[in-house]
């Protein structure tokens, strides 16, 4: 918007950030005591080539990081123990967390697993006390009602962008206000790449229009964020952003479905390949159908143990949703792969996606059929347990393949907790 002007927001902080530190790890070491106060690490499935997906602050300050593998991370913490995911344990802490923060507002907004916003604007009847007060009781009531080894930190800002930029002040179990009168205090003590979506592309775009703090940042006029740094009107979305107005409220649509996994053996057979597809196949097509959604395109890809990849993807003129129709189309494309080397990664992912068709009636008997089918196999599963049904080919990838938790979004995480 050229010539847009705007004061810093004076408004009166209404958005609070709750982020679990270091969630997976902590709820590990809440629920075994021996392991509080040691490097501790957690991963999706114990091998020798485990990758760390979540460290607890004792790893942290020896330098482990989420990436990680096993053998790295040892290098760094000798004494690092790790343990796999455990996700009942984080769906039964997950749920308090919700419950907690719904009872200050209606207006909650979990971002992924152990963070989320709560929204307090229209309850000052209710919530009459300053929100930093409120801010430490949720503090007390998560040690009280989940563990004393439980902490947050929590960030208050007059938008959602500032509060989760104020939640990572003070690691671990901070909390934090940002408003109008310290926000350019607490800016000056920020590089670019702290604050949340800012990372080296978008520094250099920063860098390249002569804006190499924070200060700079805040201070850049709407046009030149929108003209030269961005290009778009993102520019003008980080203008209002830093200033404390919310531009950030808003549920991202989903784009694709999909599931990986790196492969068991070094040398796999193909038999064991296509139990591994498979599974893959069938556990996206349950995600699909967990989001009343339908897809037209099937992308697939392998990695080779050189490292090299190779992929394959197709958009079909009718759309699907069934297990049996995302593997049919997937073995499609994945006949098709070179063969010259072992195999170290699949995945196979939908796209396209628009809303289901499964409970419409269709001209065609065939479809009915096959939503119908679906349908029985679903209930079937939900009543005696996920796989009670399922393909014969997947009988084997069943205890090896474990569904990574999805950190970014709770989107199926109770999905997930349902399958565990």
């Amino acid at each position: 918007m050229p010539g847009l002007r705007l004061p810093l927001n004076e408004a009166e902080p209404q958005i609070m950030h709750v982020d679990l530190n270091s969630c997976f790890a902590t709820v590990e070491q809440q629920a075994r005591p021996s392991l509080r106060g040691r490097p501790l690490g957690v991963t999706n499935r114990l091998t020798k080539n485990a990758c760390v997906v979540a460290a607890s602050y004792e790893a942290k300050k020896l330098g482990v990081k989420v990436g990680m593998t096993f053998s790295e991370a040892k290098l760094l913490a000798p004494g690092l123990v790790m343990v796999e995911t455990d996700p009942p344990k984080y769906h039964y802490v997950y749920q308090i967390l919700v419950d907690i923060m719904r009872s200050y507002s209606p207006d909650v907004q979990m971002k992924s697993i152990d963070e989320g916003i709560i929204d307090f604007t229209g309850t000052r009847l209710v919530n009459q006390r300053p929100l930093p007060d409120i801010g430490y009781e949720i503090k007390r009531r998560l040690r009280e009602e989940v563990g004393h080894w439980m902490t947050c930190n929590i960030g208050i800002a007059p938008n959602r962008f500032l509060a989760k930029t104020a939640a990572s002040l003070h690691k671990p179990d901070g909390l934090d206000v940002i408003d109008h009168n310290n926000l350019r205090r607490v800016l000056s003590c920020l590089g670019l790449t702290d604050l949340t979506g800012i990372a080296e592309r978008n520094q250099a775009r920063l860098n390249a229009a002569g804006i190499y703090s924070c200060q700079q940042f805040l201070d850049a006029p709407a046009e030149l964020l929108h003209s030269r740094v961005f290009k778009s009107i993102c520019g003008e979305d980080w203008y209002r952003r830093l200033r404390g107005y919310e531009v950030d409220n808003f549920e991202s649509a989903i784009k694709t479905i999909g599931r990986q996994f790196v492969l068991d053996e070094m040398h796999p057979t193909e038999e064991l390949i296509r139990s591994r597809l498979s599974y893959l196949c069938e556990t996206t097509a349950m995600k699909l159908r967990y989001k009343n959604m339908s897809a037209r395109g099937i992308h697939v890809y392998v990695r080779y143990a050189s490292g090299d990849y190779w992929y394959e993807r197709r958009m079909f003129k009718s759309s699907f949703f069934s297990n049996a129709e995302v593997y049919r189309r997937a073995t499609l494309l994945f006949n098709r792969r070179p063969r010259d080397e072992p195999e170290r990664e699949i995945g196979v992912s939908c796209y396209g996606l628009e809303p289901s068709s499964l409970n419409q009636l269709s001209l065609l008997e065939g479809v009915n059929r096959e939503a119908w089918l679906t349908e029985a196999v679903d209930q079937i599963n939900n009543q005696f347990g996920e796989f009670t049904v399922t393909f014969a080919s997947s009988l084997s990838a069943k205890d090896s393949v474990k569904q990574k938790i999805p950190f970014g979004s709770t989107r199926y995480f109770e999905l997930l907790c349902n399958r565990a």
